[in-house]
């Protein structure tokens, strides 16, 4: 019997970089994963793929300075062939120690990244569930969205709050991003809730 869902099959670091020459030469489909520092970007990684360490989880707010490219193998429901592509871990932007020039710096060559990549199939943007977004949150998603990027946000640390909670704040999130249909999925990486679903969003869009 063919499993509906999709399946990890593989994690592995593949590359860092801070310019264009630096990003892997292979060309696959690319999902990204940014946020505000300490929004549990790496823990949500490491749930997604299983694999224990993959991204680390620091306790340092600010920490990845580089985009990180991790290749991963995905079979799909009803697909004998495995598909590979870029999970694309960004430095978490809106952290006040990293100081002005630096989050110059950083928004420099993110931008280039997410203007000029042609894999990326959608960025999934990481909002604490237990918060409203924060300026920064409303910025970059405004961004994104004028700059035509597909945006999927994720509520992280959903397991902090109780279910009705979570649903309250999910609402709170599309008011104050100011768009009443967007999607948000909540997300708990400690109990892996919230992983299937993302899978199968992931699973559409190499699909693409």
């Amino acid at each position: 019997m063919e499993s509906k869902e999709v399946i990890i099959t593989q994690a592995k670091y593949i590359a860092s970089a801070v310019k264009r020459e630096q990003y892997p030469e292979q060309a696959l489909p690319e999902v990204v994963f940014m946020g505000r520092s300490n929004v549990g970007k790496s823990s949500l990684i490491n749930s997604l793929t299983r694999v224990k360490g993959l991204a680390r989880v620091s306790a340092q707010p600010g920490k990845t300075q580089t985009i990180n490219f991790y290749e991963l193998g995905a079979k799909l429901p009803d697909e004998t062939e495995r598909r590979a592509f870029y999970l694309v871990d960004l430095p978490g932007y809106g952290y006040a120690k990293t100081g002005r020039e630096r989050r110059a710096t950083w928004s420099k060559f993110i931008q280039e990244y997410l203007l000029t990549s042609q894999q990326l199939r959608f960025v999934c943007q990481l909002i604490d569930c237990r918060h409203d977004p924060m300026p920064a949150d409303v910025e970059m998603f405004h961004w994104l969205v004028e700059h035509g990027l597909p945006v999927l946000i994720i509520a992280t640390k959903a397991d902090k709050l109780g279910k009705q909670a979570v649903q309250k704040q999910a609402a709170r999130i599309k008011q104050v991003l100011g768009v009443p249909e967007l999607s948000v999925l909540p997300y708990s990486s400690l109990k892996n809730e919230g992983r299937s679903d993302l899978l199968d969003v992931i699973g559409q869009s190499l699909l693409q």
